[in-house]
């Protein structure tokens, strides 16, 4: 019998369609529905873009005035799940709340077990008002702080900030972390995503799907890479040397260097142009030449050591950092983000789904008796 062919970690095994979105490998841009993700985050809102990746076109002024209503009616948190987030100790991973915030939300949903189009629409639209609350709350709780209660008057970039910091921040900042919302929204089968696709084929709930997905994200090959890119500017910055000597010593001790490379883009992140735009105007709001000058040493010691270009984790984490959200606040934030994006496909498996269920090639020992 031939050995059979081992595709580890599924690296280029197409399992399923999607009209969702697709990386273009001729104009190396990363489609939401066909619209280039740059031109979205440059002219659209996260509101418009999470319409679009639910629905497949963007919306009229009518439905977006309806879904601004919506989502502004369901931003203040639960009192159940405000409860459940502090009964989880401050020393676990701000992930960790996510994940059990959506435990909760699902579970107290009044359409919990019904899975319609209708239902898990209104389920995904709900659940992308409620994460900010939790997200904010969490970071603020910390911290010792209280929670700050959501303005309807705020648009939704504007309020997430506003229950962070308890005040209304500058029009440039919310507009760069309304890019790093539609930046973060969707990418195709990554694995969060595929890991809700998995719980969805099942025929298991939305908030299941999510949950699962919350998981799998928080893991640092996934999620993670914006937090540890500030790790290594604090550790370059503690050790006093330039970043291309940081890299020369970390590159010997065979570290990986995270915010680098991407298994999807072989000519760099199509998404990095636009964040790091973002970041730069963050740097000039924030008067911080030394954090790009930082970004910019270690990137262009990247290049030449590893020919390697960044990801969208790299731009993001110090945009986030000057912002004032605390590093482990940094992959909830793309939770708040990609929630659009695992609904949309959880939606989409529902509608056309087969239950995945790969196969394994056996290599344990041989049959045996007792």
């Amino acid at each position: 019998m031939s050995e059979q062919e081992i595709r580890k970690g599924l690296a280029g095994v197409v399992v399923d369609y999607t009209a969702i979105s697709k990386v273009n490998p001729e104009s190396n841009s990363l489609l939401y529905r066909g619209y280039p993700v740059q031109e979205l985050a440059a002219q659209k809102s996260f509101e418009e873009v999470a319409l679009l990746l639910w629905k497949g076109e963007l919306p009229s002024e009518a439905e977006l005035t309806e879904f601004e209503a919506t989502e502004r009616a369901n931003r203040a948190p639960d009192s159940r799940v405000k409860a459940a987030i502090d009964l989880l100790p401050l020393t676990c991973h701000p992930m960790d709340v996510c994940r059990t915030a959506t435990s909760v939300i699902g579970a107290n949903h009044p359409l919990a077990e019904d899975s319609s189009p209708e239902a898990n629409l209104r389920k995904a639209q709900e659940l992308f008002a409620a994460m900010p609350a939790v997200v904010a709350y969490d970071q603020r709780r910390r911290t010792g702080l209280p929670a700050v209660p959501p303005r309807e008057d705020l648009g939704y970039s504007a309020n997430f900030l506003w229950m962070t910091f308890g005040e209304e921040a500058a029009p440039e900042v919310v507009e760069a972390f309304n890019v790093s919302m539609i930046l973060y929204a969707e990418h195709s089968f990554n694995a969060s995503t595929f890991t809700a696709r998995v719980v969805t084929s099942t025929l298991s709930d939305l908030h299941s799907a999510v949950t699962a997905a919350i998981g799998a994200l928080k893991g640092p090959l996934h999620g993670g890479a914006n937090e540890a890119v500030m790790h290594t500017f604090e550790e370059i910055q503690s050790t006093g040397v330039d970043p291309a000597a940081w890299l020369q010593d970390a590159l010997a001790q065979k570290k990986k260097i995270m915010g680098f490379g991407h298994r999807v883009y072989k000519n760099g992140d199509s998404r990095v142009p636009t964040m790091r735009g973002a970041l730069e105007k963050m740097v000039e709001h924030y008067q911080r030449p030394d954090l790009l000058e930082l970004y910019t040493g270690l990137e262009e010691a990247m290049g030449t050591a590893k020919n390697i270009k960044p990801n969208l984790d790299y731009p993001a984490g110090p945009t986030y950092h000057l912002m004032g959200f605390a590093t482990p606040t940094f992959t909830p934030l793309f939770v708040a983000a990609r929630i659009t994006g695992w609904s949309a496909h959880v939606m989409e498996q529902a509608a056309s789904n087969s239950l995945i269920r790969p196969l394994s090639a056996y290599n344990g020992v041989a049959e045996r008796h007792l």
